[in-house]
């Protein structure tokens, strides 16, 4: 007389694992979908490029010049510039918020984070890099970066070595690094 039994009938619990399952797979795809919208886009890919370091004649002053060979086109105001001279004169320098106006000697303070490394003014007979891409809105296959590292903040000799990267800021990618030796 005191015997009670309980049971739960297999259709209610199979209906039970169907709800916790559902609940379970609604509950992941809100969390998937939410990350899915943070992912940012792929950076830019530069398939190649090419740089020289030339130091100019009589001082210690060194022209860079990097070119975007193949790849994807960058938008200027995604990307900064880095100068790594540590080989050089310990000094490391980057060239931000960019495009920089045309004319002139037109990097100037707000342009540049780090060690102040570059000039775009003219010495003697060389000739100052003319307008290029951190002038421009897009740096696309043939484009140049080109600006000036002065001697009087980091000497240039021959042998020296000077690491540029292209950083694409959207993504914080590196597109281009470039390790150049002065000749």
């Amino acid at each position: 007389m005191g015997s009670s039994s309980r049971a739960v009938s297999p259709v209610i619990g199979n209906i039970l694992l169907v709800a916790i399952v559902v609940i379970l797979a609604a509950t992941i795809s809100v969390f998937a979908l939410g990350f899915a919208d943070q992912v940012n886009q792929p950076a830019p890919i530069v398939g190649q490029s090419s740089g020289e370091l030339v130091p100019q004649k009589g001082s210690t002053d060194g022209i860079i010049r990097i070119t975007h060979v193949a790849g994807d086109t960058i938008q200027v105001s995604n990307m900064e510039v880095v100068a790594d001279a540590s080989d050089a004169c310990g000094k490391q320098g980057r060239l931000v918020d960019l495009p920089v106006p045309p004319g002139g000697n037109d990097i100037d303070q707000s342009n540049i984070e780090g060690d102040d490394i570059f000039d775009q003014r003219a010495y003697g007979k060389d000739p100052v890099p003319g307008p290029n891409a951190i002038h421009n809105s897009e740096y696309a296959p043939g484009d140049e970066i080109a600006f000036r590292i002065t001697g009087d903040a980091c000497s240039i000799i021959q042998g020296d070595e000077i690491i540029v990267r292209v950083v694409h800021t959207e993504t914080g990618s590196v597109v281009i690094e470039e390790t150049l030796t002065a000749t």
